[in-house]
């Protein structure tokens, strides 16, 4: 008995403490990761205001404040319920989406897929391709020198815009929220010294406009088939699929309430 009383003496003491601990972490973690894609944030603001004016009543004996408070308490609940319903109903479909035993964002079937199978096909084909993933910075101006479209992305759609000659397969297109903004748009060339002189004129305008915006932009070479992202001023050249998918899902911070069914294409050789 001494020895199993020594080891729920060191337990008690020593590892009870760390799975405690570890596993509040982890559960603080999942939720603050829950209440950052959600505007559950203004929720939490508006009960603490409710909650720091009962503690203040309470402080301060301010008995009618506290009366009125606790009479209104059920009503406020009620209010709150039917003000926030919106945030409250996201919170509790984040919830039961969440993977709780995954770190990070990995969804299967977003229209990111979509833009990379349509990626894919282009560098197999050797066609170019520039599309645009917008982000927090308005580039209206720069869109409007494209044709607007407002289109739901597709893989063929993409296939469609940069594997033929058409009039708008030299530009870039703009990709926001599931849609095809526009096409056929001109981007801003980089004007760092250093750039491979192997670049072309898409690589060189995928990095321009990553350094005047936080978009991310996907480009095809048309000459070597290499799939590169360009963000934040950098360049990063010839990435893999799964690369490309980590990336994206990450910057774009998708959530499960953005998945698609992904489109597919015929990917069998064709007789010409």
């Amino acid at each position: 008995m001494s020895a199993l009383d020594g080891f729920l003496g060191v337990y008690n003491h020593y590892v009870s403490p760390v799975i405690d601990i570890g596993i509040m972490a982890f559960l603080l973690y999942k939720v603050h990761q829950l209440f950052k894609k959600t505007n559950a944030v203004l929720l939490i603001k508006a009960a603490g205001l409710v909650v720091a004016a009962y503690v203040l009543a309470l402080a301060l004996n301010l008995q009618m404040l506290r009366w009125v408070l606790n009479v209104l308490a059920p009503a406020l609940a009620i209010s709150f319920a039917i003000v926030f319903q919106p945030e409250l109903r996201k919170l509790f479909l984040k919830l039961g989406q969440t993977e709780w035993l995954t770190f990070g964002n990995r969804s299967r079937h977003t229209y990111v897929d979509s833009v990379i199978l349509a990626a894919e096909m282009l560098s197999k084909q050797r066609r170019g391709m520039l599309a645009v993933f917008m982000r927090h910075t308005k580039l209206d101006d720069i869109m409007d020198t494209g044709m607007r479209i407002n289109a739901d992305v597709s893989s063929a759609l993409l296939v469609t815009i940069f594997g033929h000659d058409t009039p708008l397969h030299d530009g870039a297109c703009f990709i926001q929220n599931g849609k095809v903004v526009s096409a056929g748009c001109f981007l801003p060339l980089s004007e760092q010294y250093d750039i491979k002189k192997t670049f072309g004129t898409r690589h060189r305008a995928a990095l321009g406009l990553s350094e005047v915006s936080d978009s991310v932009v996907l480009v095809v070479s048309e000459e070597s088939g290499a799939m590169s992202l360009a963000y934040d001023s950098k360049l990063h050249y010839d990435l893999s699929t799964d690369q490309l998918t980590k990336i994206l899902e990450s910057l774009l911070e998708l959530t499960p309430d953005q998945y698609t069914i992904e489109d597919t294409i015929d990917e069998s050789p064709q007789n010409h």
